[in-house]
């Protein structure tokens, strides 16, 4: 099954999704351009993709893309053009969150941002050595978004989750391993199998105890999302109107290093 459609504010989206009945894994393949950045239109629809699982037979998803990078975040040029981005693009999160089945992110390159944020909804990340992990806020002159504020030290503890929001560290390889970023690392090769794998061994146990579960283990995040992500956008939107921030963006665009002035 698969669908497509272009928005307002950019490029095509496209998602598929390819059950395998015998390990009932779903395979959801999404893409929006070459660098995948992402608006609500997205966000929304990878949320009814993932809702709607369920009823295909599906136990376990894996969450991919063909692209070079996994995601590069949120789309800030669009979404100073359209209605369906700026202070709404994260509305789908808490519905990302509280997807019903087990989510594996097949992450074969960049994570960047808000797409660190999309890597981190799911439940388990399998990496290529080609992948890195990257919270850029601070230098696009914007706070964090996509709940990083709860996932980030969720997985990687506060500290290092501090380093790298404070300091836009990249992550990569054994690193990213040794800290949690990722639960697997493996050869660019090897990287889809693996992520399908990694999902049908989830898949092979008794569902409603792994949903129950998964409901217990992931309480704090699905319970506190919309608290998490109304703090973060109270801190980002007085930030969008900084110079500082459009000096963020340019300098992004030019792939230079930005100039801040604290303006």
């Amino acid at each position: 099954m698969s669908t497509s459609t272009t928005g307002n504010d950019g490029p095509q989206i496209e998602i598929d999704v390819d059950l395998d009945e015998g390990s009932a894994v779903a395979v959801v393949t999404f893409s929006r351009g070459t660098h995948n950045y992402f608006n609500y239109e997205l966000l929304d629809r990878l949320a009814t993709t993932l809702e709607g699982l369920p009823s295909t037979g599906a136990r376990a998803v894996v969450l991919r893309t063909t692209s070079r990078y996994f995601c590069v975040g949120a789309d800030f040029i669009g979404q100073r053009g359209s209605g369906t981005a700026g202070p709404h693009v994260y509305d789908a999160v808490p519905r990302l969150v509280r997807a019903p089945l087990p989510l594996v992110a097949e992450v074969g390159g960049a994570a960047i941002g808000g797409g660190l944020g999309l890597a981190l909804v799911a439940d388990f990340r399998v990496a290529s050595t080609s992948a890195y992990f990257l919270a850029n806020f601070a230098r696009l002159g914007i706070s964090q978004g996509f709940a990083l504020s709860a996932t980030l030290p969720r997985l990687v503890g506060p500290q290092f989750s501090t380093e790298m929001i404070y300091t836009a560290k990249r992550v990569a390889g054994e690193e990213a391993l040794r800290v949690g970023l990722c639960d697997r690392l493996v050869e660019p090769e090897d990287l889809h199998r693996t992520a399908v794998d990694f999902a049908a061994e989830i898949a092979k146990s008794a569902p409603l105890v792994v949903a129950s579960a998964r409901r217990t283990l992931r309480a704090d995040l699905m319970d506190g999302i919309e608290d998490v992500l109304a703090h973060e956008r109270f801190e980002q939107q007085p930030l969008k109107a900084t110079e500082d921030f459009r000096e963020g963006n340019l300098a992004w665009r030019e792939k230079r290093p930005p100039r801040f002035r604290g303006l």
